[in-house]
């Protein structure tokens, strides 16, 4: 049975998620592409018969469509996420299950990801996590250093927290190419900071 909406936790769909960012301070408008928000009852219900389907090294965003927990920059910025790390242990098990995987699977070989980051905001809700394997690369490792470059540029304010938290929902990869192929002050060969 899905989880009714919290002011807490925010459910979010692609279409949501470019409504939600401009709301929340970006700097433009959703794209002209964007339609209108589906509501979180019209999303798809997540149960033992439903599985989820992972596009390569993305999440299906009808079961993982995301969820937003801060937007507070000031506590994103200047606090660490282990205060606010906790995922219950029924969502960590149906987060690979419900993507076929089966559970427990060998350590190193997944991660139980968030799709929005704590760094960025992110939740611990199972509408904000999947089960993401370490390979084919690009895997978690490399979302962890999109994760770490999109958090410096928010805090460094080179970037707004809403566009951060679409490019991490819409493609992480395109995030991913364009700071591997870099080879600027931001990012060295490895992705992370100097």
């Amino acid at each position: 049975m899905r989880r009714s909406l919290t002011s807490v936790g925010t459910f979010l769909t692609p279409n949501l998620v470019a409504l939600s960012l401009f709301a929340c301070g970006a700097s433009a408008p959703p794209p002209a592409t964007a339609v209108e928000a589906a509501p979180a009852a019209e999303l798809r219900e997540r149960g033992p018969n439903a599985l989820c389907a992972a596009r390569g090294p993305l999440p299906d965003l009808t079961c993982t469509p995301g969820a937003v927990m801060n937007i507070d920059l000031d506590a994103i910025c200047n606090t660490s996420t282990s205060g606010r790390r906790h995922v219950a242990p029924g969502d960590h098990k149906k987060a690979f299950t419900e993507y076929g995987y089966s559970y427990p699977q060998a350590r190193g070989a997944f991660e139980v990801d968030h799709l929005i980051p704590l760094e960025l905001g992110g939740d611990n809700v199972l509408e904000n996590l999947w089960a993401e394997p370490a390979e084919p690369r690009p895997g978690f490792h490399e979302k962890d250093k999109v994760e770490n470059y999109l958090h410096r540029q928010v805090c460094a304010h080179a970037m707004t927290l809403a566009d951060a938290q679409h490019q991490i929902v819409t493609d992480w990869l395109a995030v991913w190419r364009q700071i591997s192929s870099t080879d600027g002050p931001d990012v060295d060969a490895d992705g992370d900071g100097p």
